[in-house]
């Protein structure tokens, strides 16, 4: 058995499959966390919706990394439906992945600013919340074509076409800028609308 599972760990397919939820669901529990901890302003239970709502937004990047790697394999077994569908539930996961990133980063900001500067905790949860509304929106785009990869029984719509080639761009532009210094990404940005 021990085994069987040290194998199956291996497979960036089956990990990404494994770990694919925690995103979605640690962030909507959280916010649940947080807004009940807000109003009964607690702040021990603010730190504790906080430190897992970071957990949550920060697991998207090792869902990222073992979709990517696990494309290759996927694919060769997929109709040209769930071609279409894998390569929507990739491109929305490249696009809205700075959501969940700012979450977390947001989320740290709720836990340690507020020691140095007190007025400023309710703000960044308030902030951390709408954040995190933002990206149950997007995690749920994701999920929705991830589900209908293999899955024909969800398969209830055609697949979706290509991006337009200007989302393609401008998803060009913030992939190929992210480690870019924030003037940089305006002027790509500006250059290519």
């Amino acid at each position: 058995m021990i085994e069987t599972l040290l194998r199956d760990l291996r497979q960036p397919e089956y990990v990404h499959t494994l770990l694919n939820p925690l995103p979605v669901y640690g962030v909507g529990l959280s916010l649940i966390g947080l807004v009940i901890a807000l109003l009964l302003r607690s702040r021990p239970a603010q730190i504790t919706a906080l430190v897992l709502m970071f957990l949550s937004a920060a697991a998207a990047w090792p869902v990222i990394h073992f979709g990517e790697n696990a494309y290759n394999n996927v694919l060769t077994s997929l109709d040209d439906d769930g071609r279409a569908w894998m390569d929507a539930h990739e491109e929305r996961a490249e696009m809205f992945m700075y959501v969940f990133y700012a979450l977390a980063v947001v989320s740290l900001a709720a836990l340690f600013l507020p020691k140095k500067w007190p007025k400023c905790g309710t703000p960044l949860v308030v902030l951390a919340m709408v954040m995190a509304v933002f990206a149950l929106s997007a995690g749920a785009s994701i999920a929705y074509a991830g589900g209908k990869i293999r899955h024909r029984e969800f398969r209830t719509v055609p697949p979706p076409q290509k991006a337009p080639k200007a989302l393609i761009e401008w998803r060009r532009v913030l992939v190929g800028a992210t480690l870019a210094h924030p003037a940089q990404i305006i002027g790509q940005a500006v250059r290519h609308p």
